[in-house]
């Protein structure tokens, strides 16, 4: 496809994803999308149909046009984004009136940070700038810190902001929901030793092999489940973040994977990966290698005194 502005891009991008999964395209969807009237809706039919010629069929009865035989999508759509589409709508502005465009249902969120929070936390990371705020932690009374945040983290459970404690002198997460009064440090300056690019956690990438969990009845069926064909997962992830993946999909990460439920599908390959990972310890059945020796030591002296004598 040649060079075109963006703007056209997104309403071609737009007519292949109804033609590719709902099935269908009037121009009246271009026009309520885009606000840019039938005939421009035309011509950008018309240039899909130049950039893809074989893609879309004209229903003269119900004066739409269809998907072809043939079709073959002429954009790659992200599967997150295409969800999300789905079942919230298109639209970035709070003036749009989004709907779903397939009936679909959402596990509801439990925990949801407010808006009076996030807005300065993440202008603060736009614009690279310290807050000022108050938090709740679990080991105290409430306090007052310097942050210098850099990235939100979304735990599956809650969303996190990574940033550097100027409490602690350490990079840290900080639970969104934990967070009040926070204030952009405007005026202030950021030392380098507080960017991401010191935070040692962030910055190392782990390697993680999942694979089908042993004792699961059914291996065939989860490596269909996360698109394993050869019987491993390869993904990357952050160190920072690694304890909050495993967990989320309760992998079990225990030595010679013991944990035994009908909630463990996955399994990970070689724990000792996960070993210097700070927040490891959250990963369902991680021991660090020296507490899983001990402990592994531990149960073999037992099984020893509990040996008969006559067996000895």
């Amino acid at each position: 496809m040649p060079p075109i502005p963006r703007a056209q891009l997104e309403r071609l991008s737009y007519i292949d994803f109804r033609l590719y999964f709902l099935g269908q395209l009037r121009r009246s969807d271009l026009v309520a999308r885009f606000g840019t009237g039938p005939a421009g809706a035309t011509r950008d039919i018309a240039q899909y149909r130049e950039a893809a010629p074989g893609n879309l069929e004209f229903d003269g009865t119900r004066k739409l046009y269809l998907p072809s035989a043939s079709f073959k999508p002429l954009f790659e759509h992200a599967p997150q984004r295409v969800l999300s589409a789905l079942s919230q709508g298109f639209g970035q502005g709070a003036a749009e009136d989004l709907s779903p465009l397939l009936r679909c249902e959402i596990p509801s969120a439990l925990s949801v940070p407010r808006m009076s929070v996030l807005a300065p936390v993440t202008r603060a990371i736009h614009c690279g700038k310290a807050l000022r705020l108050v938090y709740h932690s679990l080991s105290g009374e409430p306090g007052e810190r310097e942050l210098v945040p850099f990235a939100l983290v979304d735990s599956g459970v809650r969303w996190h902001v990574r940033a550097f404690d100027r409490k602690s002198a350490e990079f840290r997460d900080f639970v969104l929901t934990r967070i009040e009064s926070p204030v952009v440090l405007e005026h202030g300056e950021v030392g380098r030793h507080e960017t991401a690019e010191h935070d040692v956690q962030w910055s190392r990438i782990v390697e993680l092999e999942l694979v089908p969990h042993p004792s699961h009845p059914r291996p065939d069926v989860i490596r269909l489940d996360y698109d394993m064909p050869d019987g491993v997962l390869r993904i990357k992830v952050r160190a920072a973040n690694a304890g909050y993946m495993l967990r989320r999909w309760n992998v079990d990460c225990s030595p010679g994977l013991r944990l035994r439920g009908p909630e463990y599908a996955l399994g990970l390959a070689d724990p000792l990966v996960l070993y210097g990972a700070a927040n490891a310890l959250l990963a369902p059945g991680y021991r660090p290698p020296v507490a899983a020796a001990s402990a592994d030591k531990l149960q073999g002296s037992r099984q020893r005194d509990d040996t008969p004598e006559s067996s000895r």
